[in-house]
């Protein structure tokens, strides 16, 4: 199966449904994500800054860039000129240098809060305390170049369904309370980003209005160091 053919299967199956599908295009060279383009998809995800930035700069200019991987505050200036969404905000700190490099390329990004629900030390993530207590900040209210637009989680990297399946319904619960307790104003508080290409069938489920998806689009990863970023 070609990438333009996945692409094609992929919108039949989620677009009926009103799933964004986010394709994972990291480590994947420029023609691959030029193919997926030409298919018709237009989002793309991508975990590190450099690779980012280069891709952008090669690739059509009507392209929305998500951000999905941990973000260093210092690498914020690099994508906040076009970046589309920032999907994995875990920090106030972050959210804060978001604010201020959008402040000065004179726009409003985007962004996902990061919710910690997977049974696995190596992610990263808000817990639930810390997400109110973000929310409740002064600093967060004083934010005028940000924008929450819903959530994201990242479940347990298991083959145990049940569990897979408790903690994104745990994540969709609480987007439910955080959209009636902080944004039941905001049409824009809309988006809850789970779902990967071992589990999107499992969050669709539960409630994901978007799904990143790598391997079920491009193949198997084939590791490339890019260069330290």
């Amino acid at each position: 199966m070609s990438i333009a053919d996945n692409i094609k299967n992929l919108k039949l199956e989620i677009e009926p449904l009103k799933v964004q599908l986010v394709a994972v295009s990291k480590t994947k060279p420029v023609g691959d994500v030029q193919e997926a383009y030409n298919a018709g998809q237009r989002i793309f995800g991508e975990n590190q800054v450099q690779e980012l930035v280069e891709k952008y700069e090669k690739l059509p200019k009507d392209i929305q860039w998500h951000l999905i991987g941990h973000l260093q505050t210092n690498k914020v200036k690099y994508i906040a000129p076009f970046i589309s969404l920032i999907e994995a905000v875990d920090s106030l700190k972050l959210l804060q240098e978001i604010n201020k490099q959008a402040l000065k390329n004179n726009r409003v990004i985007d962004c996902l809060l990061q919710v910690y629900i997977a049974d696995e030390d190596t992610k990263f993530g808000l817990d639930y305390a810390e997400l109110i207590e973000l929310l409740r900040s002064e600093e967060y209210l004083a934010m005028k170049n940000i924008r929450i637009t819903g959530l994201m989680g990242i479940a347990t990297n298991t083959d145990i369904e049940k569990q897979i399946n408790d903690e994104f319904h745990e994540l969709k619960v609480l987007f439910d309370g955080i959209k009636l307790s902080f944004f039941r104003k905001e049409e824009y508080f809309k988006e809850l980003s789970m779902g990967m290409s071992s589990d999107y069938t499992i969050a669709i489920q539960q409630g994901s209005t978007m799904v990143r998806l790598g391997s079920t689009i491009f193949g198997q990863r084939v590791i490339k160091h890019w260069k330290n970023n």
